[in-house]
């Protein structure tokens, strides 16, 4: 790099990256992508063995994927652990391989850390959050191997049929439980 070229990639934004599953990427990613410091979230598949699975051969549960979201956010504006504390509060933890009628291991509730620092966090968040709860929080907390993103159908699904039947059922309420939730991050970024 270049003198011009180090001045320029110090001007811009440093982001981050977060990888969570919890349940459909649906409403995982409309979840997050309202937050002030998310600069962008992407559906797609993660912590399995199947090298570029589609959607169809996640759906049959063996390729070991789950659905999840990548997020890309900027940590000045919002931590890691405050995605942490959306990501309780977007989906049921305690529920093995399912979030509401969706069920199998494509809908488990997974962080895939990013690095070490990623980790320790996810794990105190996990001992954290078990207290809010009388089931035990059976979140998987696993390296990130490898994101594979989801078909272009699969992006910003809400945003494009916020009246699919899918989205006005069970989106849409998800949405609305998180306003508080959203408030209280809004109130302590200002």
């Amino acid at each position: 790099m270049n003198a011009a070229e180090v001045a320029n990639d110090s001007a811009k934004p440093k982001t981050s990256r977060a990888t969570f599953g919890g349940g459909c990427f649906w409403c995982v990613e409309a979840a997050f992508e309202t937050f002030k410091g998310v600069k962008a979230v992407v559906s797609g598949y993660s912590g399995g063995e199947t090298v570029n699975p589609s959607y169809e051969e996640i759906c049959t549960g063996r390729t070991g994927h789950a659905e999840v979201v990548q997020i890309e956010f900027d940590p000045a504006v919002i931590s890691f652990e405050t995605l942490l504390e959306i990501f309780w509060e977007a989906h049921d933890p305690t529920t093995q391989d399912r979030q509401g009628a969706d069920a199998g291991t494509q809908y488990r509730s997974i962080i895939l850390y990013h690095d070490e620092a990623q980790k320790r966090a996810a794990e105190a968040a996990k001992k954290s959050a078990q207290t809010k709860f009388s089931d035990p929080v059976v979140t998987q907390i696993v390296p990130l191997a490898k994101f594979y993103t989801a078909e272009e159908k699969h992006q910003d699904y809400f945003r494009r049929n916020p009246r699919a039947p899918y989205c006005a059922v069970v989106i849409s309420p998800k949405l609305q439980k998180l306003q508080k939730v959203k408030k209280a991050i809004e109130d302590r970024q200002r």
